[in-house]
């Protein structure tokens, strides 16, 4: 039923079209897309950490060292193939209830998936139900984190003033920097402890701690706004009954492009914030505790880039920072391995920053204003939803596994590995050279960016 008090539609628009930003719920929404995706990034990033460090002497001991990191990274890629189901799931929400309700929803889900990990029994107590709850709880935290993102993008897009969406929506990302650094901090902390302590009840400290982060985001969401682009959907009886089936008939084409442009990008990002942790440890012969801080060093890095690539986008347009980002990508991944080999740590460092600065957090800080943008109004979110996680089972979802292997198989040779990097940014390169601009556009519109302008 609906409520007489709702908010009604305001009175002045932008020159857009749009309704006029609300400074305090673009404070709000800022604050939680921020923190929202922090926690989403935390319980990634320690469970990535773990995968790379301590999951396959804890859950899958009975075989060698190789194998056991290729299934410990076989339960991470499980997390990103439950994406897409958590995006289809709740994106029929967030186009038809609201943003708010799913923000808020897959903050329960994730941070209780990753609290019930640090509770969960290992292969030498229960044998093999360990490894299986490990994977349920993987698919769980998945499930929620598939809604996430996408939700918080589509609500700072849309309560953002033109002009400063690509500042604001790139915050999404500074949270998930945020995510990446206090994970870091976590593992650096748990790290101090003797290997005994750490592999007993250290690593189980660092999956509990994920609940002072929920309680965090929760504290941040309590009072967030609905967007005034949904508010005014709401007011006109016109959210759609099913957002999801609305994209396959209606946004295929936005859909396509945005899992093309985030398909090289997931990929990159999770290779560097994932596969080589494990790499620095297992070839380079670095000391495990150096992981963490290199995580730390490159996500702060990150963070801030996120902002600055966001702010250029409000100015040159999201297409052309891209297009410069992507580019550097493709050139990136052999001068990063020769970096990482030379076992400089100064070298490390470098090379992990400009992969978190690029790869992690700059272009995906731009994405946050641009997937959004592309979408008309009827299913946005559910446009976005579906094309990130879809995108993240193919990309990064895999992108560890199919390292390891590819390292494996070429018998501790990292040019397979580059060479596969080289190839995924080149196709999202590709792919956004014909992705139309979208800077300022006006969202209220039910027609995709795709749409060519009919003349006046």
């Amino acid at each position: 039923m609906e409520s007489n008090t709702a908010t009604p539609p305001p009175p002045a628009t932008t020159p857009t079209g749009e309704p006029p930003a609300d400074p305090q719920a673009v404070r709000r929404a800022a604050w939680a897309g921020l923190v929202g995706t922090a926690l989403e990034q935390y319980d990634f990033v320690i469970y990535g950490t773990a995968s790379a460090l301590i999951f396959s002497d804890l859950f899958f001991p009975n075989v060698s060292a190789s194998v056991g990191l290729l299934a410990s990274f076989s339960t991470y890629a499980v997390g990103f193939a439950a994406r897409p189901l958590g995006g289809l799931f709740f994106s029929r929400f967030g186009d038809r209830l609201g943003r708010k309700w799913v923000l808020i929803a897959t903050l329960f889900l994730m941070g209780g998936s990753t609290l019930a990990i640090g509770l969960l029994p290992t292969y030498g107590t229960v044998g093999i139900l360990a490894p299986i709850l490990l994977l349920i709880c993987r698919m769980a935290q998945g499930f929620g984190a598939g809604a996430e993102q996408a939700g918080g993008a589509t609500l700072l897009t849309e309560t953002a003033a033109p002009g400063r969406r690509g500042r604001l929506s790139s915050l999404v990302m500074t949270g998930a920097a945020l995510g990446t650094a206090l994970g870091a901090v976590a593992w650096m902390l748990a790290q101090q402890l003797p290997d005994d302590a750490l592999m007993s009840w250290g690593w189980r400290v660092v999956f509990a701690s994920s609940i002072l982060v929920t309680a965090a985001a929760m504290i941040m969401r309590r009072k967030l706004h609905e967007s005034p682009v949904f508010q005014e959907l709401k007011a006109q009886h016109e959210r759609p009954a099913s957002p999801v089936k609305e994209v396959f008939k209606h946004g295929r084409k936005p859909l396509l492009l945005v899992i093309l442009m985030n398909f090289g990008v997931s990929t990159q990002s999770y290779t560097y914030q994932v596969f080589m942790a494990s790499y620095l440890v297992s070839s380079v012969g670095v000391e495990k505790s150096f992981v963490p801080e290199v995580l730390l060093i490159g996500s702060l890095c990150g963070g801030v880039a996120a902002i600055a690539f966001g702010a250029l986008s409000d100015r040159l347009g999201r297409r052309p920072v891209c297009t410069l980002i992507l580019s550097a990508m493709v050139l990136l991944p052999a001068p990063t391995f020769i970096a990482l080999n030379s076992g400089s740590e100064v070298a490390i460092v470098v090379a992990i920053a400009v992969g978190f600065i690029l790869a992690c957090q700059g272009l995906v800080g731009v994405h946050m204003s641009y997937f959004p943008e592309l979408f008309g109004n009827r299913y946005r979110y559910a446009g976005v939803a579906l094309g990130r996680e879809f995108s993240s089972v193919i990309g990064g979802g895999v992108a560890p596994l199919i390292c390891s292997a590819l390292l494996t198989a070429f018998t501790g040779s990292w040019i397979p590995v580059a060479v596969y990097m080289t190839v995924v940014a080149a196709v999202s390169l590709i792919t956004t050279r014909i992705t139309p601009e979208t800077l300022d556009r006006d969202l209220n519109t039910p027609a995709d960016a795709t749409i060519p302008r009919q003349p006046v």
